[in-house]
């Protein structure tokens, strides 16, 4: 079975491009240019430069040892977290903004949920000298303040959305107004494997840059340039796309996905895409998400910003239904223990993000000789006020 993207930009049943016809010219000009550039010799050397030497990659594949003593099993963590900003988002956002420069595009417009991608695509801007304007939802932006001011004081305009749950998705439909609005001078530089072809494939192959390190980062530790499972956090799913992209078709890795549970699976307060979704449509890409019966959206829910989406990336869609990766959930308070734990255990505070994938560990039987990989895709400085707060709540 194939899992890479086809001609049509479908990934299996899901994917593709259903978007109003105001947005027809900006899609299609993406498509038409997007692989002749990124693949280009110039785009690929300035690419390569700017993650080593701005963003600071690689990053370390760091070997856990008393996480791996308490599991009985080999566990690195993919340390994202380093990255300059402090998650994988860097990596998406260097690629997008080289191409939006090469479109001769002046103003970039972004959503943003947990901040992080806002973050990265302000800094990004920033360091290109243009314009950032950054949409959140208004509920987003009183938890995630911190990263409120960063975008702010790295010269970008944040925008509320204040219509809907004011979260991810909310946010998410204000940039596209926008754009559709602005079709010559703007590029819409969107933050996960989400939204219409060519975007779900353009982003997996930004971030593949992560398993691409893991194989040789692999092969000097373990002997073996692959390891038997991956583990990644899903809301849209980026981080997770690039942890599995260079694996998707080597059968002998076991592909792990972790969604957010929220207040668990039989709530109405819980953002497991592919265990409450039905195939549908959102922000121009068919895939899984989670609707009621008229198929209108319904609410997400996950103490971690990044993760509150009612729907997944079309890739991960296939790779929930094709039965090649293993979706399994975690619960606000699971995340939450196992964040404790990591910083205990390795001095390492996650994001709530990743503390998702951490929570697996306690729903999996290992082997003593497996290596596991957990991509760690960011750190938990955004996240400081949840943790205060839960930790004076015990």
């Amino acid at each position: 079975m194939n899992y890479k993207v086809n001609e049509q930009g479908f990934y299996g049943d899901f994917g593709g491009a259903f978007i109003p016809e105001m947005l027809y010219h900006n899609i299609n000009e993406l498509k038409e240019n997007y692989l002749q550039i990124i693949e280009s010799e110039d785009f690929q050397e300035e690419f390569k430069d700017l993650l080593k030497e701005y963003v600071g990659r690689p990053t370390p594949l760091y070997f856990a040892k008393r996480l791996s003593e308490k599991y009985n099993t080999n566990i690195f963590l993919k340390r994202e977290d380093l990255n300059h900003t402090g998650a994988h988002k860097i990596n998406n956002t260097i690629g997008q903004i080289l191409l939006a420069k090469r479109m001769n595009k002046k103003r970039i417009i972004a959503e943003t949920g947990a901040g992080q991608h806002g973050v990265a695509t302000a800094t990004v801007c920033a360091l290109m000298d243009l314009e950032c304007i950054v949409y959140m939802g208004e509920i987003d932006i009183k938890r995630q303040a911190p990263n409120v001011a960063r975008m702010k004081m790295l010269g970008a305009e944040v925008r509320p959305a204040i219509s809907g749950s004011k979260t991810l998705k909310d946010a998410t439909n204000e940039a596209i107004r926008d754009w559709i609005e602005n079709p010559e001078d703007t590029y819409y530089l969107i933050g996960s494997v989400v939204g219409p072809h060519p975007y779900p494939d353009m982003v997996a192959r930004f971030q593949s840059i992560i398993s691409e390190e893991m194989k040789s980062q692999l092969m000097e530790k373990t002997g073996r340039d692959y390891p038997d499972k991956i583990i990644a956090c899903v809301g849209g799913g980026s981080n997770a796309a690039g942890a599995f992209y260079h694996y998707l078709d080597n059968e002998k890795v076991e592909l792990i996905a972790v969604e957010a549970d929220g207040l668990g699976i039989d709530t109405d307060k819980t953002a497991a895409t592919t265990q409450v979704g039905t195939k549908g449509i959102i922000h121009g890409s068919k895939t899984l998400l989670m609707q009621n019966s008229e198929g209108q959206i319904t609410e997400p829910h996950s103490i971690s910003a990044g993760l509150d989406y009612p729907g997944v990336g079309p890739l991960h869609a296939h790779l929930f239904k094709s039965g090649r990766g293993k979706f399994i959930g975690a619960t606000d308070k699971e995340a939450l223990t196992a964040a404790y734990q990591l910083t205990k255990l390795e001095g390492i505070i996650p994001a709530l993000e990743s503390a998702h994938a951490l929570a697996a560990l306690d729903k999996i039987n290992f082997n003593p000789t497996e290596n596991v990989v957990i991509n760690l895709s960011g750190r938990g400085d955004k996240d400081m006020e949840t943790y205060i707060k839960m930790m004076d709540n015990e």
